[in-house]
């Protein structure tokens, strides 16, 4: 960092923060995500302001030649890192075994970074930060979507007396690539209608908006009386 900062210095750091800040956050607009823009941008140009007190802060006129010891600015970026800490864990949200929301408090987390980068004249640092986050943001998920996953759903469907059996039934699954990780069966009454609940396990690119043509065949068959497909 300059010992001796001028408004040029100044003016320089802020708007390449609000620049690379801006381009960020309208990423995480366009995707819906909970923090985007006008959070990405205070965020950063926080960062950038911080750094830039700190820096300020580092003059040595009328000060001794101990008082970088005595001063320790660096506590204002470090206290504004870990304001942003408990900031971002607020954006994480944990839903039965789904965790969401944990891009976007790294994305939180990185800006915040950047601004300190650019806040601290670390000007060639804070644009290569600046590539980086939108390679990973833009890149990476482009990328991230043409690889399979593991897709998760369950299927719950009540089958009359004398119904396929569940042979056929797997049989059926392993020709549409699913796998079959739990099995419950439980029997209504004497007639022996069964209740049969299942989660399936398969790898794809995407997940599937449309329901499987394997689900809508067993939808009208005539032993199925009830069927629900969860995705």
């Amino acid at each position: 960092m300059l010992l001796t900062l001028t408004w040029h210095d100044i003016a320089l750091r802020l708007a390449l923060t609000f620049v690379t800040a801006t381009l960020i956050g309208i990423d995480r607009g366009e995707h819906r995500r909970p923090v985007g823009l006008r959070t990405t941008l205070l965020l950063s140009l926080a960062a950038c302001i911080a750094m830039l007190e700190a820096n300020l802060l580092l003059t040595t006129t009328g000060k001794g030649s101990d008082s970088f010891v005595t001063m320790d600015p660096m506590r204002l970026p470090l206290g504004i890192l870990s304001g942003v800490g408990f900031i971002g864990a607020g954006a994480i949200l944990k839903r039965d075994d789904l965790v969401l929301g944990v891009t976007t408090a790294a994305t939180m987390w990185f800006v915040t970074v950047m601004g300190l980068c650019f806040g601290s004249g670390q000007i060639g640092l804070g644009l290569a930060a600046f590539a980086l986050a939108m390679l990973v943001l833009v890149v990476m998920k482009w990328i991230e979507e043409l690889l399979p996953k593991q897709q998760r759903a369950t299927l719950c469907m009540t089958v009359a007396a004398g119904g396929f059996h569940e042979e056929e039934f797997r049989a059926a699954l392993e020709t549409e690539g699913r796998k079959i990780t739990s099995w419950d069966i439980n029997y209504v009454n004497l007639a022996q209608v069964r209740k049969v609940n299942c989660e399936l396990h398969w790898r794809a690119r995407e997940s599937r908006k449309e329901t499987p043509a394997f689900v809508e065949q067993l939808a009208r068959r005539p032993d199925v009386t009830e069927l629900e497909w969860k995705e």
